[in-house]
């Protein structure tokens, strides 16, 4: 808000700096004149009449009408059952049909628990003869992550010697002329990938 200043010579506003160290000239004010932001907000008769209107009714005791306020709270709270008698038929019915469907998931829940648990028992009791329990549990894990690593790896190398192939197929039908340093480097690796690949499957 811009603050005034007062003379022999009127109202002005005083003379002001700007960011960039300049500075604003003073400017006078006519008499009468109000500031945009001091404008008061206009209110028709309606509004004025609205907000002027009590909150309670005529001869209500504040005090009464904070109790009916708590009341109406506890009220709510409790109120499921409450709602559901204001509730029309199908409104009831599409409740009743909501609440069987959350117990239907939490019992399909529960069971999927319970048969996690029965097959890890299961596990637990399953034995390997004359080992000791640590052993048991470890081996056949060790011995298939072992296995999985191994096929993953035949795959990659079965898929590398299709592209050297494929490479090679183009370089004699001419489809690549002039083929560069990497295509010679894959090329030149396929007899290691092959040697590699049949030590892999004699493993296997």
């Amino acid at each position: 808000m811009a603050t005034y200043v007062t003379d022999e010579s009127g109202k002005y506003i005083a003379a002001t700096q700007r960011p960039d160290g300049t500075w604003r000239k003073p400017r006078r004010v006519k008499d009468g004149y109000v500031p945009q932001e001091e404008v008061p907000v206009y209110e028709n008769k309606y509004v004025k009449f609205f907000k002027s209107k009590p909150d309670l009714p005529p001869g209500m005791n504040p005090s009464d009408a904070l109790q009916a306020k708590q009341q109406e709270q506890v009220a709510a709270v409790k109120g499921a059952s409450s709602d559901a008698a204001g509730l029309s038929k199908s409104a009831k019915r599409n409740l009743k049909r909501k609440e069987k469907r959350k117990q239907q998931q939490d019992k399909v829940a529960g069971n999927g628990d319970h048969q996690e648990d029965e097959l890890s028992v299961a596990v637990q009791k399953v034995e390997i003869s004359g080992q000791p329990e640590a052993l048991q549990e470890t081996e056949p894990e060790c011995s298939t992550e072992g296995a999985l690593e191994k096929t993953k790896k035949v795959k990659n190398l079965k898929k590398k010697l299709r592209q050297v192939e494929e490479l090679q197929h183009k370089l004699d039908s001419g489809e690549i002329k002039q083929p560069t340093k990497e295509q010679l480097d894959k090329l030149g690796r396929r007899k290691a990938l092959e040697e590699e690949l049949q030590e892999l499957e004699l493993n296997l």
